[in-house]
């Protein structure tokens, strides 16, 4: 007995070696993928750190909530600064971040801010590799972990205080909370509470993210009903069927999803006496001039981010040139004579006016008569896949127009070519691992639900009127991980 219990020994020695050795590879690859990680970003802070309109705005926001405990524009009688003019143009979940780095590292320190989004994104991909491992293994989950960390197009957010880097955290929290909860029974637990938080809060950062919620709730009561279903419980009581069972999760983390905003929406209701429980979609104040016609007109020509940030985002207090305008923003010489003379009437002032808004809204019905399938289906196409893949240069000193390679920017217009190139890759890869029909057998809820947040969304920016990457940095979570699946399956590790 004994002498045979020593090759038994023996072995499991050496397969316990091998093992250990792996695991002390494996940890030291995951060390120095969050330090390379920590690197880029601190580079991204200190070199190309910057703050926008938007940045300020948040910042009015957080530090009117703790000057006077009030949410609103910055007011002031005879300099001295006064209680707030309220608002409701952008929802609460970012300035509340912003008060709370204001409070503990003193009033807009903004580098303090970003050094802590830095911290937040490398959590964010610890969750996402921790989410591949449970899907695809551990090779997966470090090469996930090696792709979030070194992903440019989501690590350079973190230089700039906006809520993408915390919208970022919310999905991977929730995709990562969902994985563990089903791994734990699917039942009322601590994990389910996490999918509650994460998508609370998603939603207090930017509306749009109750897509996800709509993407993870139906996934959970499909795991839910069934299991329920395969493994009824004879304890419950009788009254008390398999639908009931998959509902009770499910209405758990949809009243925590809603919870957070109930404060908001009837804040709104006491102060403005409106029903609104996100922020409105034009990010008016009841009252304002929503410029419709602008924006119908817009619409009629816009795809590529250069209009947005020369055309789009000038409306309303900057001059816009029409030598700025694309040709497919004209379908004929008086069109072109027309829209000149209404934007040099505009630019006297800078000011938009319903007069103004009138004429704009002339022309684009003028242009949509004639090409209605330009306006309803070709343009909305482009400017989705504008978001989608076009070199995500945007927070970088490129060109817009890089691809202009006549302007004798050669060096800038090659990394954005490389940068297109790289960003088309996690799609790719991502779309690999989709195909691949054996990796469905497990986790198919997971991985519908996260490709169901890709659909909605892709079908919410078809209604945008502007083109900006940022809407479609979301999908990074869900090609980080699906991408490493097929990457750590053909060897290659990063």
């Amino acid at each position: 007995m004994e002498s045979g219990a020593r090759p038994e020994t023996g072995l499991w020695s050496n397969e316990a070696g091998r093992s250990g050795r792996m695991m002390g590879r494996m940890l030291v690859s995951a060390a120095a993928a969050l330090l390379a990680g920590l690197l880029l970003r601190l580079w991204w802070i200190f070199h190309l750190g910057q703050t926008t309109n938007d940045t300020r705005l948040y910042g009015e926001f957080a530090r009117n909530l703790l000057q006077f405990h009030a949410y609103g524009f910055s007011n002031s009688v005879h300099g001295v600064p006064a209680a707030p003019t309220p608002t409701l143009i952008r929802l609460p979940g970012y300035p509340l971040f912003l008060a709370v780095c204001f409070r503990l590292f003193g009033m807009e320190n903004y580098t303090a801010v970003m050094l802590g989004q830095a911290a937040i994104d490398l959590w964010t991909c610890l969750l996402l590799a921790g989410l591949a491992a449970r899907m695809f293994g551990r090779r997966a989950g470090l090469t996930a972990l090696w792709l979030a960390a070194l992903c440019p197009f989501t690590a350079n957010y973190v230089a700039v205080p906006l809520t993408e880097t915390l919208t970022l955290f919310s999905m991977a929290l929730v995709f990562y909370a969902f994985a563990r909860w089903r791994e734990t029974g699917a039942g009322i637990n601590r994990w389910l509470l996490a999918i509650g938080f994460g998508l609370g809060y998603g939603i207090l950062l930017r509306p749009e993210q109750g897509l996800i919620a709509a993407a993870i709730v139906p996934a959970m009561l499909w795991i839910g009903l069934a299991t329920n279903t395969r493994h009824p419980d004879p304890e419950r009581s009788e009254g008390n069927g398999p639908l009931y069972f998959a509902l009770r999760s499910a209405i758990v983390v949809s009243f925590l999803t809603l919870l957070p905003l109930a404060p908001w929406t009837a804040r709104n209701w006491r102060v403005f006496h409106v029903f609104q429980p996100l922020a409105p979609r034009y990010a008016t104040d009841p009252g304002d001039l929503i410029n419709f016609g602008f924006q119908r007109w817009y619409r009629t020509f816009g795809v590529e981010f250069a209009s947005t940030d020369n055309v789009y985002w000038n409306y309303d207090g900057a001059p816009i040139a029409v030598a700025d305008l694309p040709t497919r923003a004209f379908d004929s010489n008086a069109q072109y004579a027309a829209t000149a003379a209404l934007l040099a009437d505009y630019n006297q002032t800078q000011n938009p006016t319903r007069a103004l808004d009138a004429r704009f809204n002339a022309i684009a019905l003028d242009r949509i008569h004639a090409d209605p399938i330009r306006y309803y289906v070709t343009l909305p196409v482009a400017r989705v896949l504008d978001m989608m893949f076009r070199p995500r240069v945007e927070m970088l000193p490129v060109p817009l127009e890089w691809w202009r390679f006549d302007q004798g920017e050669r060096r800038a217009d090659s990394f954005a070519l490389a940068y297109a190139a790289l960003n088309l890759l996690f799609f790719v890869f991502a779309a690999v691992t989709v195909a691949r029909r054996s990796l469905w057998e497990n986790d198919r809820p997971l991985l519908l639900a996260m490709l169901a947040t890709i659909v909605l969304r892709t079908a919410l920016l078809l209604t945008l009127d502007n083109s900006e990457d940022r809407y479609t940095l979301e999908f990074f979570p869900v090609l980080i991980v699906l991408a490493a699946a097929t990457l750590a399956r053909v060897g290659i590790r990063v």
